[in-house]
């Protein structure tokens, strides 16, 4: 029997037809990989590697150059979870090169990111849940519905409501505007 393609899917084709560019979140562990490590990392850029899980994988691959992915803290504590900021794709999948002595690169490829901007206000996970039910395809997210991926499409409502409730973000260069 055919599958149905998913609301969120189909949201995330949307996004793309109109604007070229497809939306994504990745999911990093702040211990081994966090926001200062992505910002001060040669241009902003590193690889994003790996990972191990067949359908995040798929996800990496489907990734194009100028793609914009949502850079997410995950860990132990529900108050370390949380967007942080901006990234996107500088280049597109391509397999690891391994060691040299026969070992492939970890998990086999990696895409490289570059790091666009921080958010102001990190957003929790907690008050995406909290959007679950106002924001147009928040509940069909894979955030919410697949905890465990770690790098998943993000639909375009779901994009713009993130960057607005983290209060847009400081783009590498600029200056933060400051506080009165």
């Amino acid at each position: 029997m055919p599958r149905k393609a998913k609301p969120a899917a189909k949201a995330t084709e949307a996004a793309t037809a109109a604007t070229g560019v497809q939306y994504w979140l990745l999911k990093t562990e702040p211990g081994e990989w966090s926001w200062s490590d992505q910002a001060s990392a040669q241009g902003g850029v590193a690889p994003w590697d790996g990972v191990r899980n067949h359908q995040a994988m798929k996800y990496l691959r489907a990734m194009r150059a100028g793609d914009r992915c949502l850079f997410y803290h995950s860990g132990a504590g529900a108050a370390s979870r949380r967007v942080v900021g901006v990234v996107e794709v500088a280049r597109t999948w391509y397999e690891g090169e391994g060691d040299g002595k026969g070992k492939e690169a970890t998990a086999g490829g990696a895409v490289d990111v570059r790091a666009v901007g921080e958010f102001r206000n990190p957003v929790p996970l907690g008050e995406i849940k909290k959007a679950a039910g106002e924001v147009e395809g928040m509940r069909e997210f894979a955030l919410l519905r697949q905890p465990r991926l770690s790098v998943m499409p993000v639909p375009a409502k779901v994009w713009d409501w993130i960057c607005d409730a983290g209060g847009k973000f400081v783009q590498d260069g600029e200056a933060e505007e400051e506080k009165v």
